[in-house]
C-alpha cells in the first residue's frame, strides 16, 4: 500500500480526490500540520491492532516458562524504547 504525506490544507482542498484515491487506489495519506503528521485517510478494510485487541488474542494463550520469559524481555525492552506523548498543554 502507497503512504503518501500530504499537509492537511492539500488534503482540505482535494479532499474528494484524495477519498478517491484511498477507495479506489489502495492509498494511505499522513495529514501534516506545520510538517508534523497528525492524522491518517486510510482505506476502510485496513486491518489494525490496537492494544484491546492484542490483550483479547494473548488472554487465551497458554505459554511455556521459557517462552513467557522472553515475552517479558521482549516487551520490557519495547517499553523502554517507546516515548510518552507529549503534553501540548503545558
Amino acid at each position: 500500500m502507497k503512504t503518501t504525506p500530504i499537509s492537511v490544507t492539500e488534503a482540505a482542498r482535494n479532499f474528494a480526490d484524495c477519498v478517491n484515491r484511498v477507495r479506489y487506489q489502495n492509498m494511505t495519506f499522513v495529514l501534516l500540520k506545520n510538517g508534523t503528521p497528525v492524522a491518517r485517510l486510510v482505506p476502510d478494510g485496513e486491518k489494525t491492532c490496537t492494544g484491546r485487541d492484542l490483550a483479547e488474542a494473548l488472554a487465551g494463550l497458554e505459554l511455556s516458562p521459557e517462552n513467557a520469559k522472553a515475552w517479558r524481555k521482549d516487551l520490557q525492552r519495547a517499553r523502554k524504547m517507546l516515548k510518552p506523548p507529549v503534553d501540548r498543554w503545558r
